[in-house]
């Protein structure tokens, strides 16, 4: 079953970070995005740019309302994402848990609805 692990990072934790940390984490992002390519359970994963280049898209009474910035005000932001193919949540749940920001943020860990 595929899953979409979903990274939700609270924006002041990278700011509080030193360069060096910053760059410490994105090496285990890349050791952790080699070794799940390596296990063969990856699909796909990108991170994504911040909230000030988002948009929310509406309609209402037939008219399209475009705002600017994400849909919610909230302390953590969706900053990227994961598509996993595992045979168990357990396994999903393992993989989320290997992703580093789960250790200052939080990840979401989704089933993909099969359509």
């Amino acid at each position: 079953m595929k899953y979409m692990l979903l990274i939700n990072d609270d924006p002041s934790a990278w700011s509080r970070m030193s360069e060096e940390q910053v760059n410490a984490v994105m090496s285990e992002y890349f050791a952790f995005s080699a070794a799940i390519r390596e296990e063969g359970i990856f699909v796909a994963g990108d991170a994504l740019k911040g909230p000030e280049e988002a948009h929310t898209v509406r309609v209402r009474d037939g008219q399209r309302v475009v705002k600017d910035g994400p849909f919610a005000e909230t302390k953590e932001l969706v900053g990227g994402y994961y598509v996993v193919d595992c045979d168990t949540l357990d396994q999903a749940i393992d993989a989320a848990a290997r992703i580093p920001s789960a250790r200052f943020g939080a990840v979401e860990v989704r089933p993909v609805a099969q359509m």
